[in-house]
């Protein structure tokens, strides 16, 4: 019987070759859409998954509420990690990483062998401690994993480093030399296995803390903040709890006595405003949102809109088959008749009508992986993945088998129960309408479909409208045709004498030295400040410190709106601060120049304001800033004035080798880091868009085909019509306006849904694009268009019919 079932099937299907072609390929592209997102989601949820006993570790954030804003940050005093540990008896273990650039030889630097010459560029350099490797328990395969971090000067590198730098060699007691300190040669302790790209803690080099102190009794002061601390804790202990008991424990014991010793007047309200809260390792990469940690993190609200992206196309994908099937019931109603008159059973019919559906399925799923694997590549390029199909899982093949059986079941049960319903008298003496008790139905799924793709169809232009709005405001400094040199901090002292170099190449109009730009990925350091004097009185401000030279303001195009840049020529500017605005403002001063300034250490006259410019994301306000005269040589940034970039590159090449003849010159461009800064927006928008396409092309696919029905079901109609003195223009607008109609109802039910959600979405930047009108009518024309394109094509075609060849069988 079945046999039989599916045969029937066969038929129909080659029968009705237009109809099946839109059932088939309309199912293959939701199909192929799903799976591409699907492997999409499960890279995405299955970060930190791999670490041995992962469920009990976390790292330890902290919060503090300022003004209604709630702050998040991952940075800890020195001490932090030890004490817990010895404190709380719930804690096994606990351990720190630094990787901020600019800290001793962390972030980035410069690697080479000892025994040879050639430095070559590295990122992913952390100083960490031995507890760490305890807690997160890398798969080593050289050295002892025990004792691998606990002696000064040791470092452990992963396998492909480990290649690179020795290959075929066990490197353990090998030596490496960074950024050209030979004098501070590190012994290599151990090699582990390459952390996977689901992790969050992708690092290649990890550079003990035992014996590092970056400033004299650094490693026992509670008021500076660089470490990120993680803790494994014992079974059974309930991380609620013990999360209150730390946030008390170590804040009145030890920040408030910290505090306490410089007057800081933040002492009194530290407890109500400030807590230690302890995120789950597996939580990390998707659940971080408002996290100060400088990672590449996803969003676990991009997931669910990605699965609802992936379900509302498949959703439609299905509704083009109920659709169609129900449209089309006049063709099957005398045959259900008939097969009622000799005999047959309701419950046949729906087996017969349900094995057509998972025909269908069983077909688009083929065509819908074939679809997803030829795909597979774009997208990965479009997520900034690795993705591949999961062909030798165990459960892949079953998986997308049940996938199959189940859509078709669903997606044919309506169709199967509706069209086994007809009654055999009925049909047979022609009294039932074809398709009309379902037409509200249809209607009502039309409606679903063009709502959800006018929905992707907004949202993507709001995405690119935010993209466009924080690639091209004014950001207060000009990232244009400015060349950023890496890797100077090896040059040391003679990073000045560089620039001088770089300044008499033609085309070089200006350059500074300085590891500090408005751009992620440079130095960042962070100070309390206050008015001179007035340390007991107020709370601190926090404010970046950068280190710059003279020409810093000069080369970035900053504005100075009030007072001096730095000189040269007059030593007291080494006590002297350029503040930005922010900074004037947060601390009441309407006439900044020449007032003081203190932090921690020291003392600053204020010589000049700036105007406020950009120097981190625009999902952030511009933070107080100050600007201090010194030496940070990581890197050169160049203003250039030149059409002839190439003989330009060529020249500063030449003058870079002068200087650093085994390191080779590493550059890029401050706008395109500046973008780089978006990369993640930009990667949203690209699969919004892709995936809205889709929706649209599935959602027209089954518009396509009820126009034809519409069509075909009202051929004689349209040639009495015609020989009436109807128009091909009448003809069109009678057999498309019905269509319109539904489309219309869906623009509007659209809006209001579209509008919440990116309203929501744009809750993530500080500095937001506007979402007015004319995006809502811009999208309700393009979704019109397309279903008016869509439903003339058929509706031309009926038009132009000859009323003659319409009318012959009547």
């Amino acid at each position: 019987m079945l046999k039989s079932y599916f045969k029937i099937a066969w038929r129909n299907l080659s029968k009705q070759k237009m109809y099946a072609a839109i059932k088939i390929g309309g199912f293959a592209l939701g199909i192929a859409a799903c799976l591409l997102i699907f492997l999409y989601i499960v890279d995405e949820v299955s970060y930190d998954r791999q670490i041995p006993g992962g469920d009990q570790v976390y790292r330890i954030l902290g919060t503090y509420s300022d003004n209604g804003k709630l702050n998040k940050g991952t940075a800890w005093p020195a001490p932090l990690a030890n004490t817990v540990e010895k404190d709380y008896p719930e804690i096994e273990k606990a351990g720190r990483y630094l990787d901020s650039p600019g800290w001793g030889d962390g972030g980035n630097s410069q690697v080479r062998r000892s025994d040879q010459t050639e430095n070559n560029y590295e990122e992913g350099l952390v100083y960490a401690d031995q507890s760490l490797l305890d807690i997160l328990q890398p798969h080593f395969i050289y050295g002892d994993a025990s004792q691998a971090l606990t002696a000064p000067n040791t470092i452990v590198i992963t396998r492909s480093k480990a290649e690179k730098y020795f290959p075929g060699e066990n490197p353990v007691g090998k030596l490496l030399v960074l950024n050209n300190k030979i004098d501070k040669p590190y012994r290599v302790a151990g090699v582990i296995e390459d952390f996977p790209a689901t992790t969050h803690f992708r690092h290649n080099f990890l550079i003990t803390l035992a014996g590092v102190e970056f400033w004299p009794g650094e490693q026992t002061f509670w008021r500076a903040s660089n470490y990120a601390t993680y803790v494994k804790l014992r079974p059974g202990t309930d991380y609620s709890a013990l999360e209150k008991k730390i946030t008390t424990g170590i804040i009145e014991h030890y920040f408030i006595p910290a505090m306490k010793e410089v007057g800081d007047v933040n002492v009194a309200t530290l407890a109500k405003k400030a807590a230690l809260v302890l995120q789950p390792l597996r939580d990390i990469h998707l659940r971080s949102d408002g996290v100060d940690d400088g990672l590449h993190h996803g969003d676990i609200r991009l997931v669910w809109l990605f699965g609802a992206v992936a379900g509302f196309i498949l959703l439609i994908a299905c509704i083009n088959f109920i659709n169609l099937a129900t449209a089309r019931s006049a063709g099957r109603a005398k045959e259900v008749g008939l097969r009622k008159a000799i005999g047959a059973q309701r419950t046949g019919l729906v087996y017969q009508f349900l094995s057509e559906s998972l025909l269908y399925s069983l077909l688009s799923f083929l065509l819908g992986i074939t679809l997803a694997w030829v795909l597979l590549p774009f997208f990965n390029t479009m997520a900034d993945k690795s993705l591949t199909i999961p062909w030798q899982a165990g459960w892949f093949a079953p998986g997308i088998f049940l996938a199959a059986i189940l859509t078709g079941i669903v997606a044919g049960l309506y169709p199967a129960f509706y069209l086994s319903a007809f009654q055999p008298v009925s049909v047979l003496k022609g009294t039932t309408t074809a398709g009309s008790k379902s037409a509200a139905i249809r209607s009502g799924l039309v409606v679903f479909q063009f709502t959800a793709s006018v929905v992707l169809i907004i949202a993507t232009m709001i995405i690119y409208r935010q993209m466009g709005y924080m690639l091209h405001k004014k950001l207060g400094f000009d990232k244009e045709q400015v060349m950023v040199i890496q890797g100077a901090g090896t040059l040391k002292e003679r990073a000045p004498e560089l620039r001088k170099a770089l300044l008499q190449v033609p085309g070089v109009s200006n350059a500074t030295v300085s590891g500090y730009l408005p751009v992620e990925g440079t130095r960042r350091d962070q100070n309390g400040f206050w008015n001179e004097g007035k340390r007991e009185l107020e709370s601190e401000l926090p404010t970046q410190i950068w280190i710059v030279d003279q020409d810093y303001v000069k080369t970035l195009g900053i504005k100075i709106i009030a007072g001096r840049n730095f000189s040269a020529t007059m030593p007291t500017d080494s006590q002297a601060v350029v503040i930005n605005q922010e900074m004037a403002k947060k601390l009441s001063l309407k006439d900044p120049i020449g007032k003081r300034v203190s932090n921690a250490w020291t003392t600053y006259t204020i010589i000049g304001m700036v105007e406020n410019f950009h120097f981190e994301s625009m999902k952030q306000s511009i933070g107080p800033l100050c600007l201090r005269l010194g030496n940070s040589p990581d890197i050169v940034a160049v203003k250039t004035h030149t059409a002839d970039f190439p003989k330009l590159i060529t020249a500063i090449t030449g003058v870079w080798k002068e200087f650093a003849p085994h390191q080779p010159i590493r550059y890029t461009f401050l706008d395109e880091n500046f973008a780089r800064m978006y990369a993640d927006v930009q990667r949203t928008g690209s699969i919004i868009t892709t995936f809205s396409i889709l929706a649209v092309i599935v959602a027209c696919l089954g518009l396509l085909g009820l126009s034809a029905f519409t069509a075909e079901q009202r051929t004689k109609e349209i040639g009495i019509r015609k020989i009436l003195g109807a128009s091909v223009q009448n003809v069109v607008i009678l057999l498309s306006k019905d269509f319109l109609k539904l489309v219309l109802i869906a623009i509007i039910l659209a809006i209001p849904l579209v509008w919440y959600g990116m309203h929501r979405w744009l809750e993530n930047f500080a500095y937001q694009t506007d979402i007015n009108w004319s995006l809502f009518v811009i999208a309700g024309l393009i979704a019109l268009f397309i279903a008016l394109f869509t439903v003339s094509f058929q509706s031309v075609k009926a038009a132009l019919m000859n009323p003659v060849k319409a009318l012959k069988t009547e």
